[in-house]
């Protein structure tokens, strides 16, 4: 099974571990943003957006763990469009707060999942 993780830089630690995880349970992992240099140009930013695009169309499975920047959330919008299999993660219990949430979290074909790293990896 093919899988595509998107959250932000201030959480690569946790989206590598998810990842190396996944990898040693025979998941693939269609992109790995992780490795990424910073970019410094338009041309270099439209080049990874193609990459993480074909990444999310490309996967079985779509993770977003939060916490995740606007970029994780077009993703997600990709992800929905594409009728993928999609994971929420939080390691709190903020999907449930009116206040911070999100309407497109709600949504029935998105699985929340709330707790520890390995809550997440137990649903694949």
């Amino acid at each position: 099974m093919k899988f595509y993780i998107a959250s932000s830089f201030r959480n690569i630690d946790n989206v590598r571990e998810v990842a190396d995880k996944l990898k040693s349970r025979g998941f693939r992992q269609t992109y790995d943003w992780t490795m990424q240099a910073p970019t410094t140009t338009l041309q270099e930013l439209a080049e990874i957006g193609q990459n993480e695009m074909r990444a999310v169309l490309e996967a079985d499975v779509f993770i977003i763990m939060l916490p995740a920047g606007k970029g994780s959330h077009v993703e997600m919008g990709l992800a929905l469009g594409a009728k993928k299999t999609i994971l929420l993660y939080s390691p709190t219990s903020e999907l449930n707060d009116i206040e911070k949430t999100s309407t497109f979290y709600q949504l029935p074909e998105v699985h929340r999942i709330m707790g520890s790293i390995e809550d997440l990896v137990s649903h694949l």
